[in-house]
């Protein structure tokens, strides 16, 4: 795995370019329009992965979602959601979403591109787009979806002494599940781990 002075060294450009170098099964955002509900392998649905520097350091922005929200409930995750019938693409719901949900609109995100798709164990198919945002930033947080907004070090990510998988049992099937060690009081796991995992890999 990539180590945090790797991570800190690598430009935008240059984090576009690995994510551009993705094999053929991972879709580039460009490529992929949001599909017909029934050609979909779940429900459609994307997520920002905010990428900002904070004194030298790549940091993520993160949310950690309310107890009233419909799905994943006080989880910790990316700004994000379904797939709206006026969302021309996957980047258009990852951005909408993102600022309706954190405040920060389109014109202040640079798109780097995305990972590939991820199907959650909650039935959605989820696209992440990964941006820059300039930080600090004036966060106007949606009350009814987000209880805090906080960030984590990409490079404390990285470091495998950080995290750990275990198996859980959902539905009658075992699952491998990515669990990292508290940061900020917080905890990260399940499908949005795994997309923090997949970024990993693919800068590294």
């Amino acid at each position: 795995m990539i180590s945090r002075a790797e991570i800190n060294e690598l430009t935008e450009e240059k984090i576009g370019n690995l994510l551009r170098r993705q094999p053929d099964n991972a879709p580039f955002y460009e490529l992929n329009p949001v599909r017909k509900k029934e050609t979909q392998p779940g429900r459609c649905a994307a997520v920002l992965v905010p990428l900002a520097r904070i004194e030298g350091d790549w940091h993520l922005l993160l949310i950690k979602r309310t107890e009233t929200v419909a799905d994943h409930k006080g989880q910790v995750a990316f700004p994000g959601g379904a797939c709206e019938t006026e969302d021309i693409s996957l980047e258009a719901t990852a951005l909408r979403e993102t600022e309706e949900e954190v405040g920060i609109p389109a014109r202040d995100i640079r798109v780097l591109g995305c990972l590939r798709e991820l199907i959650t164990v909650s039935g959605f198919c989820v696209a992440p787009i990964v941006g820059v945002i300039q930080w600090p930033y004036p966060l106007v947080l949606s009350p009814d979806e987000v209880s805090r907004a906080f960030t984590m070090p990409l490079g404390w990510l990285s470091d495998p002494e950080n995290r750990e998988t275990r198996t859980i049992n959902r539905q009658g099937r075992d699952l491998e599940v990515i669990y990292y060690k508290p940061y900020d009081g917080e905890v990260l796991w399940g499908a949005t781990a795994r997309m923090v995992h997949n970024f990993l890999e693919i800068l590294g």
